[in-house]
């Protein structure tokens, strides 16, 4: 107890919480504009932390996470151009109700399931950080090749339309992953000679490209006429309701993101596909995903949050990235003088928890900030394509510029935008596409490291007790619709 009031005289300093509070604006703000990224503004705000404590640097790196997180959700619900890849699973969702003049509904939920899953995680972070962080660094690359496989494979789950389709655009995907120096042997590949293109295909700017410039394409080519957008309704009143209905969405969601956060590598990005795709399983109407429906919009935006929290269970407790934000917090860390690990739980206990407590507040704060921008963002409704989608274009610009300070990030995006565009002229869903990008080289590098390591016997993928678990679980996922159709064809043919 003791500890703990140590800690909260940490965080109830007025530079602290004056920190907190302007951190999480920042995110606010960079997570609502297309092309800037929850990573992208940490990264940003690293030099200047420099000047600041250890507990007002973390604070404000956790708040700006957690705000960038949740307005990832605006411009896809108003514009269909998720702002963080997390965000890309449920955008179907978001922007169906928004067209359907229903745009307060959608952000509310994402609002009030963002700030619940946070919530969630922060207690799991809390109670239950070092049990999470042991059964995590237990992980082999047979752990991790399942896992990879297991996003994958809800690609197939998630996507819209022809299943053919589907495939096309997920081994487009897995293709784009194969691209630059091979992790294991050292080899180039399809790199065609480009020196950028030897550490492959940057995902944020393609991610940029794929969603946001296409509809930038139809808003200038359209020729339809413009269409008074619907007004923004009391975002409060009924939100109760539905979330009281949706308890098990919430409940499973929070834990969902926190379990995967704390898997080394996964992050909010992994977290919120499975969260859909457990959704739409668990559904009685799992053809409404996809349709303006909220079971997945709530369950996987109450995962993105908690995946964050739990992202930084191996963090602190090891001293093992969860994911490409904490990575920044380790390197914060260590500048302060500080080492991530057991030991900072022994020789600054307070600090630990004064960023819980930290995070804690953040997570709560999202509820004023987001109905603040929620109401402000409303406006964005009112601008007629010609206004707007300069304006996007110009932010993908300075996004996947930004990446790496380089133009050929600007050139990456614009091919990948052209792609996207001719995928959506044609059917072809994107997001498998996406999904391929962020766990192709994942997938491969597990899957070459446990071949080796076996000297090609397959069975090293069922010799662990929790791979073979993933295992049965991928296989089931891969059979269960094969015998829902012979189910379906004999009960035609009797």
């Amino acid at each position: 107890m003791t500890v703990f009031l140590e800690a909260l005289a940490l965080v109830a300093r007025p530079d602290v919480l004056a920190t907190i509070a302007i951190a999480s604006f920042l995110g606010i703000v960079i997570g609502a504009i297309p092309g800037l990224t929850a990573v992208m503004g940490v990264a940003l705000l690293v030099p200047i932390t420099f000047f600041m404590d250890p507990v007002p640097a973390i604070s404000a790196i956790a708040a700006l996470a957690a705000m960038a997180i949740f307005a990832g959700d605006i411009p896809g619900t108003l514009l269909r151009i998720p702002g963080t890849p997390a965000s890309a699973a449920y955008v179907a969702d978001g922007y169906a109700m928004s067209r359907a003049g229903r745009p307060e509904r959608a952000l509310g939920l994402s609002m009030a399931s963002a700030c619940i899953g946070g919530v969630v995680g922060v207690i799991l972070l809390m109670t239950a950080a070092p049990l999470l962080a042991r059964f995590a660094t237990n992980f082999s690359s047979v752990e991790y090749f399942w896992l990879a496989l297991l996003g994958l494979t809800c690609a197939a789950i998630i996507s819209t339309g022809s299943p053919l389709k589907g495939l096309i655009s997920l081994l487009f995907g897995l293709w784009i992953a194969t691209i630059g120096i091979d992790a294991v042997a050292g080899q180039p590949r399809f790199t065609f000679g480009s020196i950028e293109l030897m550490g492959g295909v940057s995902f944020i700017p393609a991610m940029i490209g794929m969603f946001a410039l296409p509809e930038v394409f139809k808003n200038i080519t359209s020729k339809a006429s413009r269409q008074e957008p619907p007004e923004m309704g009391p975002i409060f009143p009924g939100l109760g309701t539905q979330l009281r209905k949706r308890w098990k969405n919430l409940a499973r969601g929070s834990l969902t993101g926190s379990v995967i956060g704390a898997l080394p590598g996964a992050g909010a990005d992994i977290a919120a596909w499975v969260a859909y795709a457990i959704a739409k399983r668990r559904s009685k109407t799992p053809e409404a995903f996809g349709t303006g429906h909220d079971e997945g919009l709530i369950e996987a935006g109450a995962a993105n949050n908690g995946a964050l929290s739990g992202a930084w269970v191996p963090t602190l407790v090891f001293g093992i990235p969860g994911d490409s934000i904490t990575a920044i917090v380790i390197g914060v860390l260590y500048l302060k003088g500080l080492e991530p690990g057991p030991i900072i739980f022994v020789k600054s206990p307070e600090l630990v928890y004064a960023i819980f407590i930290a995070f804690l507040l953040a997570n709560l704060l999202l509820i004023p900030f987001g109905w603040a921008i929620i109401k402000l963002s409303r406006n964005l409704l009112r601008l007629r394509p010609c206004y707007f989608a300069p304006v996007v274009l110009a932010c993908c610009i300075v996004g996947s510029f930004a990446i790496n300070n380089s133009a050929f990030g600007v050139l990456t995006m614009l091919v990948f935008g052209l792609l996207g565009w001719l995928f959506e002229e044609n059917g072809i869903p994107l997001a498998p596409a996406i999904l391929g990008i962020v766990l192709g080289g994942m997938l491969e590098f597990n899957f070459v490291t446990s071949m080796l390591k076996s000297q090609g016997d397959l069975t090293i993928f069922f010799s662990r007790p929790v791979a073979a678990i993933l295992g049965v679980i991928v296989i089931a996922m891969w059979l269960l619709p094969a015998i829902s159709a012979l189910r379906k064809l004999r009960a035609k043919a009797s």
